[in-house]
């Protein structure tokens, strides 16, 4: 899932070679997608993109007139293409779930595709992106500069819950998924399974710079790249997350997994655990 970097990535790519430019058509080909009727998406065609953004992980591209709001759930991927087709598309069982074209000559612009059966991505047309539910509801953003260190402590404050699913929570914190929640708690040499309000002052403190560095060293590193490159880069910076059964970059342990419904989690138990691993009861009822 595209999480706060990538999203970051896209949304500087969209104020590089969308702002400035009249959206000629927007055309929805699974119709799915589209969870927003009030303004139709018709009415961003003629309009001026005045800014692209993020909030969390939802892009924002904003016109003079609405906004479309794009979350890329699970599977879903900002395609940017030079020369689109002059045929529209057409409905069917392939990836491509929206298409936007600019106007002009090179025919430019982006398609949204998600693969996979279980579809997830969301596209919003608003006059603000606060009408969305999604984005009403987010918590602050990391990278703000009001995301202080007391700001941070005080949203842990008597959170009885796994620090792990703390850091995931939208609610909490805008932008964090499985994958970087995974590094943070690994930098932080930090177990996914510790309680929020349990966490001492120090400890909290050691979170809250990982935390940030995690997130400013993906955004960095995502700077610049095209967007068919974004996905191998995550992956290739990643020292835990989707790396169950190798070793450790910093102390050589096996990395292990926590196999959860809908997904997972990979921790280093000797940097993370005091070395115990954690208990997967997804494989405990299998060994049964």
């Amino acid at each position: 899932m595209p999480e706060l970097p990538e999203v970051e990535a896209l949304a500087g790519i969209l104020a590089d070679r969308a702002v400035g430019r009249e959206i000629a058509r927007v055309l929805p080909v699974a119709v799915s997608v589209l969870k927003t009727y009030d303004p139709p998406l018709t009415a961003l065609e003629g309009r001026t993109v005045t800014a692209a953004g993020r909030h969390g992980k939802f892009l924002d591209l904003a016109t003079d007139g609405p906004h479309l709001v794009i979350h890329l759930a699970r599977a879903g991927w900002l395609r940017w293409k030079d020369g689109l087709p002059e045929a529209p598309p057409r409905p069917g069982r392939g990836p491509l779930a929206l298409r936007l074209l600019l106007a002009g000559p090179e025919r430019s612009g982006f398609d949204l595709t998600e693969a996979g059966s279980r579809k997830g991505l969301a596209v919003y047309c608003v006059r603000d992106p606060g009408e969305v539910p999604g984005v009403a509801r987010l918590g602050p953003d990391p990278l703000a500069d009001t995301f202080t260190l007391e700001a941070f402590a005080g949203l842990l404050r008597g959170v009885r819950h796994r620090i792990k699913g703390v850091l995931r929570d939208q609610g909490v914190i805008a932008g964090i998924g499985n994958a970087y929640s995974d590094e943070i708690l690994h930098a932080a040499r930090m177990s996914p399974y510790r309680l929020a309000s349990d966490l001492t002052e120090e400890e909290i403190a050691v979170l809250y710079e990982v935390l940030g560095a995690t997130l400013r060293d993906a955004v960095e590193r995502s700077r610049g790249l095209a967007a068919g490159d974004l996905k191998a880069e995550k992956r290739s910076g990643m020292r835990v997350h989707g790396r169950a059964g190798e070793p450790c970059p910093v102390c050589g342990d096996t990395v292990r997994e926590v196999s959860f419904k809908d997904s997972s989690l990979q921790y280093c138990p000797t940097c993370q655990t005091g070395g115990k691993p954690l208990a997967d009861r997804r494989m405990s009822r299998l060994l049964k």
